[in-house]
Parts: C-alpha cells; sequence; structure tokens
C-alpha cells in the first residue's frame, strides 16, 4: 500500500474566522491546513477516502496532496 499526506482546511470555517464569527459544526481550527496520513492502494483510492472523510460539500478543500512512499 502507498502512503499519502493530504493537506486539507474548511473554507466555510474560514470565511467564519475571518469575519470574526464560529462555524456552527466544525472549530476555528479548521481554517487553517490540517496534514492527514492516509494509506491506500493508489491516488485515485486515497482521494476517495478523503472525499469520505472531508467531503468538498462541506466546505473541504484539499491543497496537497503527496505520495510519502510505501507502508
Amino acid at each position: 500500500m502507498a502512503k499519502f499526506e493530504i493537506a486539507v482546511y474548511n473554507t466555510e470555517v474560514r470565511q467564519k474566522v475571518a469575519d470574526g464569527e464560529h462555524h456552527r459544526r466544525f472549530t476555528d481550527d479548521w481554517a487553517d491546513m490540517r496534514y492527514i496520513e492516509i494509506e491506500a492502494d493508489n491516488e485515485e483510492q486515497a482521494r476517495a477516502m478523503i472525499e469520505v472523510m472531508h467531503p468538498s460539500v462541506r466546505g473541504f478543500v484539499i491543497d496537497e496532496f503527496l505520495e510519502i512512499g510505501e507502508s
């Protein structure tokens, strides 16, 4: 299996924080980049997994996507 590092943030949270408000569902720290490691067979599978965990329809944005090795 390959190991991937994915940088994710939430655009809705960023906007709320910039406006001096709080998102009703997610904590303010989602305005900042978070680095998540995922093990998957390939990049397509890793992207599908991150989309399930942090869906774009809820404001999550993938900023970086790197393969970092084998697990």
